[in-house]
């Protein structure tokens, strides 16, 4: 329910070694719908997205193109911003890891945990992932049978004397915060993984890299470069000051910290749920509420690939807007997706079978039905109800408490829910009431005005529930419903009797059916 605290969320920033894709997509809408939904309930809301732009597999690819890293990220972080405004995408800030403020801050923040004793220098022997670029144990690795996780490729035997960070001085301190915050992992599977992994016992991690130099300099030693997922993980309070307490930039935003929600992928669970607890820990700044940590997309049953031409990318993704429209696509992302802990199926039939069966049959034709009735009989005006909306005000009340309750705990399923039940008992309300036969009485024309008013009114409030979900759609279905005044508060515009009678009401299409496309 509202809260007077600020509220904060986050998606993982983007490694510009990739083009946007379906993952970028998905995990960026997802926040783009709770933070919608939070300003919708008129709280103090920051969204944050970004890129990632230092490592050696930058390096690299730049020298394979034959242009400067710095040229690279700007290539990709500017295409990553263009997406953005492609989705409609409501961040507050866009933060790049090759900005001064961020590499400002993060050297100050290590230069903290070097001073505190949490940071040392040492010697790496063992197993290095190249593509996650992240490193493991002999143990680990055997247990890996020496391939990554992630992509299977090989795993690489490295010796490099690196700065490491005492993790395993955290051992204890983890193991009682994750026993005093059991939701802190979100879904409950993967806090079960997090907390056999900690079982384990926790190794210390390097912090630092020798082989390339494509990344911010470690303070005091400048033959390091600190290691691209410490660098990347400090964005969420770099953005927000918090490494410049006396900044302009910390007086505006230091108060949206701890985030609400950190909304990532699972692979890249342990970073977030075990080594970014511990890095706070050390500097004695407050963990984040929640992770979040949702599941893959795959096409059609198999894992997507490039190689097998299943790989949903940003051409496929506009494919899709251009045929059925944004709203659609962001319908199916934030119902359809991997929020909890199974993979979910991109299939093109699935797609459209969605669309069709809950966009077209009930958020389209529920409004359709209603307001073509009401421009029928009352000449486009809403009609007085007689019987102040009967059952109707106690049924929405109860929709409303399930979306909020629902925001709450990021399930955008049941939040979805919510209105869309209202819509499905308006359409059963119609055919249990049937509104065309009362109207061929006309002693029963006051009893026809309390059903089309109801079925209006019930429908107006369905909308203001779609809005963090189907944005477009739902400020065309607000214009043709009278208006209204879109800056008031959640609860307000969920009381019932929003439209006054007589208002002038427009007959709406919101989403016209579309053909599939031939197998």
């Amino acid at each position: 329910m509202p809260s007077a605290m600020p509220a904060y969320i986050t998606t993982p920033i983007y490694y510009v070694n990739d083009r946007p894709h379906i993952g970028h997509a998905y995990t960026t809408t997802v926040c783009d719908v709770w933070a919608r939904a939070m300003r919708l309930r008129g709280e103090d809301v920051f969204f944050l997205t970004g890129t990632d732009e230092h490592g050696v597999k930058v390096e690299k690819s730049a020298a394979a193109k034959g242009v400067t890293p710095q040229a690279l990220a700007d290539e990709n972080a500017a295409e990553f911003r263009r997406v953005l405004q492609v989705f409609g995408l409501s961040n507050d800030d866009f933060i790049r890891t090759t900005e001064p403020r961020h590499e400002r801050q993060v050297q100050a923040f290590v230069k903290r945990l070097l001073d505190s004793g949490s940071v040392y220098l040492g010697t790496f022997e063992g197993w290095y992932d190249e593509g996650q670029e992240e490193y493991y144990t002999e143990t680990k690795a055997k247990e890996l049978d020496y391939k990554s996780p992630i992509s299977g490729r090989p795993l690489a035997r490295a010796t490099e004397q690196n700065y490491y960070f005492r993790l395993s001085a955290f051992q204890e301190r983890l193991e009682r915060f994750f026993a005093e915050n059991p939701g802190f992992v979100q879904p409950s599977a993967r806090q079960n993984e997090v907390l056999g992994r900690l079982r384990d016992g926790l190794q210390d991690v390097p912090i630092t890299r020798t082989n390339f130099t494509w990344g911010i300099p470690f303070p005091g030693d400048e033959r390091h470069v600190i290691y691209v997922w410490i660098d990347a993980l400090f964005n969420y309070v770099t953005a927000l000051g918090l490494g410049e307490p006396g900044s302009e930039l910390a007086k505006e935003r230091a108060k949206y910290w701890p985030a609400q929600y950190h909304v990532i992928g699972k692979e890249i669970l342990w970073f977030h749920a075990v080594i970014w607890p511990a890095l706070l820990m050390a500097l004695e700044l407050p963990r984040p509420r929640r992770i979040h940590a949702h599941s893959f997309w795959i096409a059609d049953g198999q894992k997507m690939s490039k190689s097998m031409g299943n790989f949903v990318d940003l051409p496929t993704i506009e494919g899709y807007f251009a045929k059925y429209g944004l709203d659609a696509w962001r319908w199916y992302m934030a119902t359809q997706g991997p929020l909890q802990a199974s993979d979910a199926d991109f299939r093109a039939q699935h797609f459209h079978d969605t669309y069709t069966s809950e966009l077209v049959n009930v958020v389209g034709n529920c409004p359709s039905r209603v307001t073509a009735m009401i421009g029928k009989y009352f000449e486009g005006r809403m009609p007085e109800d007689a019987q102040r909306g009967g059952e109707w005000p106690a049924r929405c009340a109860q929709a409303a408490d399930a979306w909020q309750r629902a925001i709450d705990e990021l399930d955008l399923v049941a939040a979805a829910n919510a209105p869309m039940a209202l819509l499905r008992d308006v359409d059963a309300f119609i055919n249990r009431t049937e509104p065309f036969k009362v109207a061929k009485d006309p002693a029963r024309a006051g009893e026809l005005a309390s059903i089309l008013a109801q079925c209006a009114e019930a429908v107006r409030i369905a909308g203001v529930m779609l809005e963090p979900f189907l944005p477009e759609k739902t400020a065309q279905l607000r214009a043709a419903l009278g208006g209204g005044d879109a800056a008031m508060p959640f609860a307000k515009r969920t009381a019932w009797g929003g439209i006054a009678a007589g208002t002038a009401l427009e007959k709406c299409a919101l989403f016209p059916r579309v053909e599939a496309a031939k197998a």
